[in-house]
């Protein structure tokens, strides 16, 4: 990286960010329903967790914007599914199944959305088992959700002080243009995507980490906040450890979303251990940063550091946020 890098005006863009910005209709909605972000239906996670006997069934679901189901419809399907197994994974679980709703003007226009659904489906080795069809609207529309399961939980609420941020990010892809997804999943065999994705509840099983999130639409900045913001503490990015692909501005990478990245909350003792998994893999894994006491999310170059939101003053998702600034 060049040495005349602006660090307060990537902190400045990145606050201007949409992907970031998008999350907070999250909040409007948790107030919609009536939740309070705490007790028994925590608002944040990747996915919902309801306790089941000895382990958890998880639930999730994923909405897409109406010009990525037109502009890239064999995409956005494949997407439906696999988005949907990474947020199971996030969680330390294990995928099950999945249902979607569509809707199209005609068979035709479904056609290509639900190939790309068929085959994420085949290859992620998650079957779909249902869901709603409407062929007689004037827009393609997509959403999925999944079923999952895990023995025990990796969560956006169990990041502690003293933890380490590791970034785990496959960059074996490219862009999918126009958008900033970072497409390293549909020329891979099946058998590695899901040897992958195995990794994550292997983590939570042998207790390696309590704390995951997948990096969502609002790329590894915006996830960073919204981890933080689950779990009531600061966190500070440090810009050149952050696995990225050669030849991709520094702007564009800290807010793209990949298709296969997470950020985990892990104790120093672990750090190598789960380095090493992911890496073992083929999977570019690095300590990113470090979790602390506050509600400041930064990033930093050597000695230098800007904050990019102060969730204390500026709350992304959760109600009880705004309630403890009140």
């Amino acid at each position: 990286m060049s040495g005349d890098l602006d660090l307060g005006a990537l902190a400045d863009a990145l606050r201007r960010s949409p992907g970031i910005a998008a999350k907070a209709d999250i909040a409007d909605a948790t107030i919609g329903l009536g939740l309070s972000g705490s007790g028994t239906v925590p608002v944040g996670d990747d996915c919902a967790a309801i306790p089941d006997g000895e382990g958890w069934q998880l639930l999730a679901i994923e909405g897409f914007m109406n010009e990525f189901v037109a502009r890239d419809p064999w995409f956005a399907g494949w997407c439906g599914v696999m988005v949907n197994v990474s947020d199971v994974a996030a969680m330390g679980g294990h995928p099950v199944a999945v249902v979607d709703a569509l809707w199209a003007e005609g068979s035709e226009h479904a056609a290509e959305v639900l190939a790309g659904m068929r085959a994420a489906s085949e290859r992620f080795g998650v079957p779909i088992v249902g869901g709603h069809t409407n062929l007689k609207t004037d827009r393609g529309q997509l959403s999925v959700a999944i079923l999952g399961r895990a023995k025990r939980l990796l969560t956006s609420f169990d990041a502690k002080p003293g933890d380490r941020l590791l970034a785990a990010i496959d960059l074996r892809g490219r862009y999918r243009e126009p958008f900033s997804n970072w497409e390293a999943a549909t020329d891979a065999p099946g058998e590695r995507l899901r040897g992958d994705i195995a990794l994550l509840p292997r983590i939570a099983e042998e207790g390696l980490a309590r704390a995951a999130k997948d990096i969502s639409q609002g790329g590894v900045v915006g996830t960073a906040a919204m981890f933080a913001e689950c779990s009531g503490v600061a966190i500070s990015i440090e810009v050149d450890a952050v696995p990225r692909p050669d030849g991709v501005p520094l702007e564009r990478w800290l807010t793209t979303f990949p298709s296969f990245g997470y950020l985990l909350a892990v104790r120093p003792e672990h750090l190598d251990m789960v380095l090493g998994l992911f890496q073992g893999r083929g999977i570019a894994a690095a300590e990113i940063g470090s979790v602390a006491e506050g509600t400041a999310v930064s990033i930093a170059r050597g000695d230098r550091v800007e904050v990019v939101r102060d969730l204390a003053r500026s709350p992304l998702l959760l109600p009880r946020t705004l309630e403890k600034a009140a």
